[in-house]
């Protein structure tokens, strides 16, 4: 059992209550579970703007409250029962942090390789052509992330319906500032954040689950990689 909370923010109160960039949005979320302070980031959210307003949106394994800086009234809570993961197709949309790793290469510009014989991974860098977005989205559902203990694929459950338009917006970059609590130095950094719209086929209902509820992608800490869905009949 899971919930789906939506929070709806003035852009004036959002401002007041220090909600100025995807750091600030990414702290604010544990006011929704006052009763455990040492809580780890088990949650994903998703933050849209509009004209006027913020949208926060919430999955939790944890019924959230209604934080102080939002009204009652503004904030809604559904609950996510098993059944609903249960359809064969859904629409998506899906804001996400798609990232390429590029491999280390020496002097002489040659790939370098670990001792096991993997190669050796640089720096992530985002993806921004189309074709590439879309290969990207359409593997995910093949390959939702890599498992740390054992280095196997994990599937993530579902493919992209093809035979229905496959919206992808251009990246928008989230700057964002984190002041560190040792020495109190300024540290700015941006994500890139890709909004997918289309129609997906559930291959695997366990693998999808895990898929929905730990999201996709890198930087989940920082609103991205939550699924919003509608079950579709086709």
């Amino acid at each position: 059992m899971s919930w789906l909370a939506k929070m709806i923010v003035s852009v004036e109160d959002g401002l007041k209550n220090d909600k100025t960039d995807s750091y600030s949005w990414h702290k604010k979320p544990w006011e929704c579970f006052p009763n455990d302070p040492d809580k780890k980031r088990d949650f994903l959210t998703r933050l849209d703007s509009m004209e006027g307003v913020f949208c926060l949106w919430m999955l939790a394994q944890e019924k959230p409250i209604c934080p102080s800086w939002c009204l009652p009234e503004n904030f809604s809570l559904k609950e996510i029962a098993p059944s609903f993961l249960s359809h064969r197709y859904y629409a998506f949309d899906l804001r996400a942090n798609p990232v390429k790793t590029i491999s280390k290469r020496g002097l002489n510009d040659e790939i370098l390789y670990r001792a096991n014989g993997k190669r050796k991974h640089g720096k992530r860098i985002p993806i921004v052509k189309i074709d590439e977005l879309s290969a990207w989205i359409k593997r995910k559902g093949n390959i939702r992330c890599r498992d740390n203990v054992n280095g196997a694929d994990v599937p993530g459950g579902f493919r992209i319906v093809e035979e229905y338009p496959l919206e992808i917006r251009p990246m928008t970059e989230n700057y964002f500032r984190k002041v560190e609590k040792t020495d109190g130095k300024v540290h700015r950094a941006y994500h890139g954040s890709v909004q997918f719209r289309g129609t997906l086929e559930v291959t695997n209902q366990a693998h999808f689950s895990a898929t929905y509820h730990n999201g996709i992608g890198s930087a989940k800490g920082f609103g991205l990689g939550l699924f919003l869905l509608a079950p579709v009949n086709l």
